[in-house]
């Protein structure tokens, strides 16, 4: 390995971060490494108890950066997660005992183009069909970055590439179905809007009116918009309401809501301000530690009984602005 950060794994753990359904250009290699793309370079990491150990492969093109710091960064590696678990305990036993397990999940700040049609593709879909939605975009329309173990990987493509008009029929081609509509539909949009300009004004919005721009875009709803504003955009008070969490929702929190047929914006939101005001300004990151515990992927075996926190019940609390 070509460098290493010194990190606990209790800070931060691979496992939990990369299979907890925030990116999907991640793989575990035999070894127990992870081998993935972010930031223009193919990416080996391995992880034990006290460090994280790095190598990057880069194009000659590639800008030479601090790698170190491009890792700090991607995995919000300054924010001090121990005392945030520490607090979101104190206000949630719900949390408390999920934490128990599922320490180090880490919040990735991943790259806006990307995130968003990562994201298109995640409608209706597995993530074994995102990976490989995902892996075709970048091989039809990235540039190559290297070869690694006679396996080749690419950039994620640039959003005029995405606009042509051409994409629609090659994706359609590519078994990508209502998506490829969706995702060329899309890039065109975000190139109209200013392209990398607008993705950064949406940085500067304020959570709600970033996402209420987001949902301009084809193929985008309130769910995927959440999504990318909690992992690509900065805005951690997002709360993307999925099946899984309606069902943590309605089994610990709001139990009023169990009999509801369908999630209207108004249960949406109330799920999403339900957790914002329990959690503050970081109320994405819990939530996705939450969002774990209910992935088949983390599921114990089944000759072992799963201890639910069943006998617990949420504090109650007092509307809170978030900032």
């Amino acid at each position: 390995m070509d460098g290493k950060i010194k990190f606990p794994i209790s800070a931060l753990n691979l496992n939990y971060t990369f299979n907890g359904g925030q990116a999907f250009r991640w793989k575990c290699l035999e070894d127990n490494s992870w081998i993935g793309v972010f930031a223009h370079r193919i990416w080996k990491l391995r992880q034990d108890e006290e460090y994280i150990n790095f190598e990057a492969v880069k194009s000659s093109n590639t800008p030479e950066e601090d790698e170190a710091a491009l890792l700090i960064d991607y995995f919000r590696l300054n924010e001090p997660l121990n005392e945030l678990y520490d607090e979101w305990a104190k206000c949630d036993p719900i949390f408390s005992e999920a934490a128990k397990k599922f320490t180090g999940v880490r919040m990735l700040r991943q790259e806006p183009i990307e995130n968003i049609f990562t994201f298109i593709c995640s409608s209706n879909n597995n993530i074994s069909r995102i990976k490989s939605m995902v892996e075709k975009m970048c091989t039809f329309y990235g540039s190559e970055i290297g070869v690694v173990d006679e396996v080749k990987y690419y950039d994620f493509p640039v959003v005029e590439n995405l606009a042509k008009s051409s994409v629609l029929n090659d994706l359609q081609k590519a078994a990508f179905g209502y998506r490829a509509k969706f995702i060329q539909q899309a890039a065109s949009k975000i190139v109209e809007f200013g392209g990398h300009d607008w993705i950064n004004e949406l940085k500067k919005l304020p959570y709600d009116e970033a996402k209420i721009e987001l949902m301009k875009l084809p193929g985008i709803g309130a769910k995927v918009a959440d999504c990318i504003c909690l992992m690509s955009l900065d805005h951690l008070e997002a709360i993307p309401v999925d099946t899984h969490v309606f069902q943590i929702a309605t089994k610990y929190y709001l139990p009023h809501l169990k009999n509801v047929k369908s999630v209207t914006n108004r249960v949406y939101n109330e799920i999403g301000d339900h957790f914002r005001t329990m959690y503050g300004k970081y109320a994405g990151w819990p939530h996705c530690v939450l969002f774990c515990g209910e992935l088949k992927i983390f599921q114990d075996s089944p000759t072992e009984k799963r201890k639910k926190p069943e006998q617990l019940k949420p504090k109650k609390h007092k509307k809170t602005k978030v900032s």
